[in-house]
């Protein structure tokens, strides 16, 4: 565990380094938040009645979107992981007194939290402060916003342990352009990033909440909003817990056996 804590730490101040390409990111982040606002605002004023999303809840959850867009992204990706893949550098990594998955793991979570720190609090001053109906409002009570850092918590967690198939399925492809784009686009979608999951047709709905996608961002987002009702959401959070386990157990699985077939050859 202390191994794992230390990788954490080393890659949580390496990535805090990054503050230019933050500021970039923000610039592209809000020009994409109010193109989606726009957008859904001409479509509500234009005929759309009774959404099962109110446009204020549609505008917290893409405000929330932008923030915690590195939270939330699969395509979001750790080259140098397949750096070391596909030249045969993993041998150092199998060198390591600590497991594999838990070590890429940490690295993984602390990549990612670095990330949202240097662009999420910037974001959010910013949409509190907007006009209406533009700006961002606050959880409609204590228990919506304690449940909504909770289950962005466990999401990002979730979300993790997702990507770790990308990294996991390199061993057998020696490429992972292949299972970023399938995974990275039917998670974007699936998790309610192109098309918000209320909007979509009812048999599109069920197909997004059997599957874990909408668990890191759908979720916790429309909790904030209050599009999800508390009872709904600590319910939610079992779940989020279920597909953990799931999906560490399962991707623990599959890389012991990606690395009973690893074959390093050189001198």
């Amino acid at each position: 565990m202390k191994a794992y804590f230390s990788v954490f730490k080393m890659r949580l101040i390496n990535g805090l380094q990054y503050r230019t390409a933050a500021l970039a990111g923000m610039a592209t982040q809000f020009f994409w938040g109010f193109m989606f606002i726009m957008i859904y605002e001409a479509f509500y004023q234009n005929g759309a009645v009774n959404q099962p999303i109110s446009l204020k809840q549609l505008i917290d959850y893409i405000w929330l979107q932008q923030a915690f867009l590195v939270f939330i992204m699969l395509w979001f990706r750790d080259g140098e992981i397949f750096n070391l893949i596909t030249s045969g550098n993993i041998a150092y990594e199998l060198c390591r007194p600590c497991g594999i998955y838990g070590f890429w793991y940490a690295k993984l979570i602390a990549q990612r939290i670095s990330g949202a720190f240097l662009r999420c609090l910037p974001i959010l001053i910013i949409a509190f402060l907007l006009p209406e109906p533009y700006g961002l409002s606050i959880p409609p009570s204590i228990a919506a916003g304690v449940l909504f850092a909770t289950t962005l918590a466990l999401g990002l967690l979730v979300l993790i342990a997702i990507s770790m198939y990308i990294y996991i399925s390199v061993f057998i492809t020696m490429s992972p352009v292949g299972s970023l784009l399938m995974i990275g686009v039917l998670g974007e979608f699936f998790a309610g990033m192109i098309i918000p999951i209320p909007l979509m047709p009812q048999w599109l709905q069920r197909v997004a909440y059997i599957l874990p996608f909408r668990l890191a961002s759908d979720l916790p987002f429309r909790v904030y909003s209050g599009n999800i009702p508390i009872k709904e959401g600590i319910m939610s959070i079992f779940i989020q817990i279920v597909w953990l386990a799931v999906l560490v157990f399962s991707g623990r699985v599959l890389l012991g056996k990606a690395l009973k077939r690893v074959v390093v050859q050189g001198g």
